[in-house]
Protein backbone atom coordinates (compact mmCIF):
# COMPACT_ATOMS: atom_id res chain seq x y z
CA UNK A 1 0.00 0.00 0.00
CA UNK A 2 1.04 3.30 -0.80
CA UNK A 3 2.88 4.93 2.58
CA UNK A 4 0.22 8.29 2.48
CA UNK A 5 -3.11 6.40 1.36
CA UNK A 6 -5.98 8.33 3.29
CA UNK A 7 -3.47 11.38 4.08
CA UNK A 8 -3.87 14.71 3.88
CA UNK A 9 -1.15 17.39 3.42
CA UNK A 10 -0.41 21.20 2.70
CA UNK A 11 2.76 22.04 0.98
CA UNK A 12 4.27 26.06 1.20
CA UNK A 13 6.56 26.70 -1.62
CA UNK A 14 5.14 24.04 -3.39
CA UNK A 15 5.07 24.58 -6.96
CA UNK A 16 8.76 24.61 -7.83
CA UNK A 17 12.03 23.18 -6.33
CA UNK A 18 11.87 21.13 -2.84
CA UNK A 19 7.67 21.95 -2.47
CA UNK A 20 7.55 20.15 -6.05
CA UNK A 21 9.23 17.52 -5.62
CA UNK A 22 7.40 16.92 -2.17
CA UNK A 23 4.26 17.22 -3.85
CA UNK A 24 4.51 14.90 -6.52
CA UNK A 25 6.25 11.97 -4.22
CA UNK A 26 3.36 12.37 -1.54
CA UNK A 27 0.74 12.34 -4.53
CA UNK A 28 2.33 9.38 -5.79
CA UNK A 29 2.20 7.82 -2.71
CA UNK A 30 -1.18 7.80 -2.26
CA UNK A 31 -1.67 11.80 -0.11
CA UNK A 32 -3.98 14.63 -1.15
CA UNK A 33 -2.30 17.47 -1.18
CA UNK A 34 -2.81 21.36 -1.46
CA UNK A 35 0.09 23.47 -3.15
CA UNK A 36 0.78 26.81 -1.28
CA UNK A 37 2.49 28.97 -3.24
CA UNK A 38 2.85 32.43 -5.07
CA UNK A 39 3.66 31.53 -7.97
CA UNK A 40 -0.07 31.11 -9.91
CA UNK A 41 0.62 29.69 -12.76
CA UNK A 42 2.60 26.91 -11.89
CA UNK A 43 1.19 26.10 -9.10
CA UNK A 44 -2.03 25.75 -10.88
CA UNK A 45 -0.63 24.30 -13.80
CA UNK A 46 0.69 21.08 -11.29
CA UNK A 47 -2.21 21.17 -9.98
CA UNK A 48 -4.22 20.16 -13.12
CA UNK A 49 -1.43 17.68 -13.62
CA UNK A 50 -2.16 15.93 -10.62
CA UNK A 51 -5.51 15.70 -11.15
CA UNK A 52 -8.06 14.87 -8.13
CA UNK A 53 -5.13 14.57 -5.63
CA UNK A 54 -4.04 18.54 -5.50
CA UNK A 55 -5.27 21.71 -5.34
CA UNK A 56 -3.75 25.07 -5.78
CA UNK A 57 -4.12 28.10 -3.23
CA UNK A 58 -1.86 31.09 -3.62
CA UNK A 59 -0.25 31.71 -0.73
CA UNK A 60 2.66 34.64 0.53
CA UNK A 61 3.59 33.12 3.81
CA UNK A 62 3.69 36.33 5.63
CA UNK A 63 0.21 37.03 5.49
CA UNK A 64 -2.16 34.95 8.12
CA UNK A 65 -5.13 35.08 6.41
CA UNK A 66 -3.60 33.09 3.42
CA UNK A 67 -1.78 30.59 5.08
CA UNK A 68 -5.31 29.76 6.75
CA UNK A 69 -7.18 30.10 3.44
CA UNK A 70 -4.68 27.00 2.40
CA UNK A 71 -5.41 24.50 5.80
CA UNK A 72 -9.04 25.46 5.51
CA UNK A 73 -9.23 24.33 2.17
CA UNK A 74 -8.05 20.78 2.81
CA UNK A 75 -10.11 20.74 6.15
CA UNK A 76 -12.90 21.82 3.09
CA UNK A 77 -12.32 19.05 0.27
CA UNK A 78 -10.89 16.37 2.31
CA UNK A 79 -11.31 16.52 6.04
CA UNK A 80 -8.36 16.37 7.68
CA UNK A 81 -4.80 17.55 7.79
CA UNK A 82 -2.01 14.65 8.62
CA UNK A 83 1.21 16.68 7.20
CA UNK A 84 2.15 20.24 7.52
CA UNK A 85 5.50 20.93 5.39
CA UNK A 86 6.60 24.48 5.64
CA UNK A 87 9.35 24.78 3.26
CA UNK A 88 8.98 28.11 1.12
CA UNK A 89 11.55 30.66 1.70
CA UNK A 90 13.72 32.41 -0.07
CA UNK A 91 17.75 33.59 0.23
CA UNK A 92 17.22 36.53 2.34
CA UNK A 93 18.64 40.03 2.58
CA UNK A 94 22.28 40.06 1.40
CA UNK A 95 25.39 41.64 2.39
CA UNK A 96 27.51 42.67 5.74
CA UNK A 97 25.48 43.18 8.95
CA UNK A 98 26.26 46.36 8.84
CA UNK A 99 24.97 47.11 5.61
CA UNK A 100 21.76 45.43 6.09
CA UNK A 101 18.59 47.48 5.94
CA UNK A 102 15.90 46.67 9.13
CA UNK A 103 13.15 46.86 6.66
CA UNK A 104 15.28 43.61 4.48
CA UNK A 105 15.99 42.14 7.72
CA UNK A 106 12.14 41.94 8.78
CA UNK A 107 10.81 40.85 5.47
CA UNK A 108 13.52 38.21 5.35
CA UNK A 109 12.28 36.66 9.15
CA UNK A 110 8.70 37.27 7.98
CA UNK A 111 9.05 34.88 5.65
CA UNK A 112 11.64 32.56 7.14
CA UNK A 113 10.11 32.42 10.69
CA UNK A 114 6.64 34.18 10.74
CA UNK A 115 5.64 32.01 7.46
CA UNK A 116 6.85 28.34 9.75
CA UNK A 117 5.08 29.84 12.94
CA UNK A 118 1.99 31.00 10.53
CA UNK A 119 1.80 27.47 9.26
CA UNK A 120 2.03 25.53 12.27
CA UNK A 121 -0.25 27.63 14.39
CA UNK A 122 -3.08 26.94 12.08
CA UNK A 123 -2.22 23.40 11.50
CA UNK A 124 -2.36 22.54 14.99
CA UNK A 125 -5.61 23.12 16.17
CA UNK A 126 -6.93 20.14 13.86
CA UNK A 127 -4.27 18.03 14.56
CA UNK A 128 -4.69 18.20 18.22
CA UNK A 129 -8.49 17.22 17.21
CA UNK A 130 -6.99 14.48 15.11
CA UNK A 131 -4.57 12.83 18.04
CA UNK A 132 -1.99 13.19 15.14
CA UNK A 133 0.44 14.97 12.81
CA UNK A 134 3.42 15.23 11.57
CA UNK A 135 4.58 19.08 10.92
CA UNK A 136 7.46 19.30 8.39
CA UNK A 137 9.73 22.85 8.44
CA UNK A 138 12.56 23.39 6.07
CA UNK A 139 15.61 24.44 8.22
CA UNK A 140 18.94 24.56 6.43
CA UNK A 141 22.95 23.57 7.25
CA UNK A 142 23.03 27.50 7.28
CA UNK A 143 21.42 27.21 10.71
CA UNK A 144 23.05 24.53 12.45
CA UNK A 145 27.11 25.42 11.14
CA UNK A 146 28.57 28.88 9.65
CA UNK A 147 29.76 29.98 6.71
CA UNK A 148 27.34 28.08 4.53
CA UNK A 149 24.73 31.01 3.71
CA UNK A 150 23.72 34.86 4.08
CA UNK A 151 23.70 35.68 7.99
CA UNK A 152 20.21 36.88 8.05
CA UNK A 153 19.36 33.74 6.15
CA UNK A 154 21.39 31.60 8.79
CA UNK A 155 20.01 32.56 11.79
CA UNK A 156 16.36 32.69 10.63
CA UNK A 157 16.72 29.06 9.88
CA UNK A 158 18.38 28.25 13.02
CA UNK A 159 15.18 29.94 14.53
CA UNK A 160 13.36 27.68 12.73
CA UNK A 161 15.31 24.41 13.62
CA UNK A 162 15.27 25.79 17.45
CA UNK A 163 11.25 26.92 17.29
CA UNK A 164 10.38 22.83 15.45
CA UNK A 165 12.45 21.23 18.58
CA UNK A 166 10.40 23.17 21.26
CA UNK A 167 7.29 22.93 19.52
CA UNK A 168 7.83 19.34 19.56
CA UNK A 169 8.03 19.37 23.26
CA UNK A 170 4.73 21.07 23.45
CA UNK A 171 2.70 18.79 21.13
CA UNK A 172 4.20 15.26 21.81
CA UNK A 173 1.45 14.59 24.36
CA UNK A 174 -0.84 15.15 21.59
CA UNK A 175 0.41 12.54 19.17
CA UNK A 176 1.90 15.49 17.28
CA UNK A 177 5.44 15.54 15.68
CA UNK A 178 7.51 18.59 14.91
CA UNK A 179 10.98 17.98 12.74
CA UNK A 180 13.00 20.24 10.36
CA UNK A 181 14.47 18.75 7.63
CA UNK A 182 17.84 20.92 7.16
CA UNK A 183 19.07 21.17 3.17
CA UNK A 184 22.09 21.28 1.77
CA UNK A 185 22.70 23.18 -1.46
CA UNK A 186 19.74 21.36 -3.69
CA UNK A 187 19.59 22.45 -7.47
CA UNK A 188 16.44 24.12 -6.86
CA UNK A 189 15.37 27.45 -9.42
CA UNK A 190 15.76 29.69 -6.06
CA UNK A 191 19.81 28.22 -5.19
CA UNK A 192 20.01 29.03 -9.03
CA UNK A 193 18.69 32.40 -9.02
CA UNK A 194 16.55 30.98 -12.17
CA UNK A 195 12.99 31.47 -10.44
CA UNK A 196 10.44 32.12 -13.28
CA UNK A 197 12.46 30.57 -16.17
CA UNK A 198 12.67 26.95 -17.26
CA UNK A 199 13.69 24.19 -15.06
CA UNK A 200 16.49 23.37 -18.10
CA UNK A 201 17.98 26.65 -17.07
CA UNK A 202 19.04 24.70 -13.75
CA UNK A 203 21.17 21.79 -15.50
CA UNK A 204 22.95 24.55 -17.51
CA UNK A 205 23.11 26.77 -13.73
CA UNK A 206 25.64 23.66 -12.63
CA UNK A 207 27.20 22.08 -15.44
CA UNK A 208 30.60 21.28 -15.21
CA UNK A 209 30.80 22.94 -12.09
CA UNK A 210 32.23 20.92 -9.04
CA UNK A 211 30.59 20.66 -5.43
CA UNK A 212 33.10 19.30 -2.35
CA UNK A 213 31.20 17.15 0.34
CA UNK A 214 31.79 13.41 0.77
CA UNK A 215 29.31 12.65 -1.55
CA UNK A 216 30.25 14.89 -4.42
CA UNK A 217 27.29 16.07 -6.42
CA UNK A 218 24.51 18.51 -5.72
CA UNK A 219 21.35 17.55 -4.03
CA UNK A 220 18.36 17.14 -5.74
CA UNK A 221 14.67 18.15 -4.69
CA UNK A 222 13.61 14.35 -4.55
CA UNK A 223 17.14 13.96 -1.74
CA UNK A 224 14.54 16.25 0.69
CA UNK A 225 10.82 15.23 -0.79
CA UNK A 226 12.20 11.37 0.36
CA UNK A 227 13.25 12.42 4.16
CA UNK A 228 9.22 14.64 4.30
CA UNK A 229 8.17 11.59 3.02
CA UNK A 230 9.90 9.63 6.16
CA UNK A 231 8.35 12.26 8.49
CA UNK A 232 5.52 12.85 7.06
CA UNK A 233 4.69 8.35 7.26
CA UNK A 234 3.64 6.18 9.68
CA UNK A 235 7.60 4.92 9.76
CA UNK A 236 8.43 8.04 12.18
CA UNK A 237 5.63 7.70 14.58
CA UNK A 238 9.24 7.58 17.50
CA UNK A 239 11.00 10.66 15.65
CA UNK A 240 10.12 14.06 16.80
CA UNK A 241 11.92 17.03 17.95
CA UNK A 242 14.90 16.67 15.21
CA UNK A 243 16.95 19.13 12.99
CA UNK A 244 17.54 16.31 10.59
CA UNK A 245 20.78 17.22 8.25
CA UNK A 246 20.56 16.04 4.29
CA UNK A 247 23.39 17.41 3.01
CA UNK A 248 25.93 14.62 1.22
CA UNK A 249 28.07 15.63 4.43
CA UNK A 250 28.61 18.93 3.52
CA UNK A 251 28.15 20.14 7.08
CA UNK A 252 30.86 18.14 8.23
CA UNK A 253 33.41 20.03 7.92
CA UNK A 254 36.31 20.33 5.41
CA UNK A 255 37.49 17.40 3.72
CA UNK A 256 40.68 15.40 4.25
CA UNK A 257 41.77 15.27 0.47
CA UNK A 258 41.08 19.19 0.55
CA UNK A 259 43.38 20.37 3.51
CA UNK A 260 45.85 17.49 3.29
CA UNK A 261 47.81 19.09 1.07
CA UNK A 262 47.96 22.31 3.92
CA UNK A 263 48.42 19.27 6.48
CA UNK A 264 51.48 18.09 4.95
CA UNK A 265 52.92 21.44 4.99
CA UNK A 266 53.07 22.07 8.49
CA UNK A 267 53.69 18.13 9.58
CA UNK A 268 55.75 15.98 7.52
CA UNK A 269 53.84 12.37 7.44
CA UNK A 270 55.44 9.27 8.80
CA UNK A 271 54.70 6.70 7.17
CA UNK A 272 55.32 3.11 9.28
CA UNK A 273 57.42 0.72 7.35
CA UNK A 274 57.93 -2.37 8.78
CA UNK A 275 60.78 -3.33 6.91
CA UNK A 276 63.01 0.04 7.79
CA UNK A 277 65.54 -0.55 10.42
Amino acid sequence: MPELEGKVAVVTGGASGIGEGTVRLFVAEGAKVVIADMQEARGSALADELGDAALFQQVEVRQEDQVKAAVDLALDKWGRLDCMFNNAGFGGVLGPIEEVPADEFDMTMDVLVRGVFLGMKHAIPTMKAQKSGSIINTGSIAGVTCGRGPVVYSVAKAAVNHMSKVTAMELGEHNIRVNAICPGYIATPLSTNTVGRPDSLIEERIKDSEYRQPIPRYGRPDDIAQMALFLASDRSTFVTGQAIVVDGGAANGVMWSDQNDVYKSYHPIRVYNPDAE
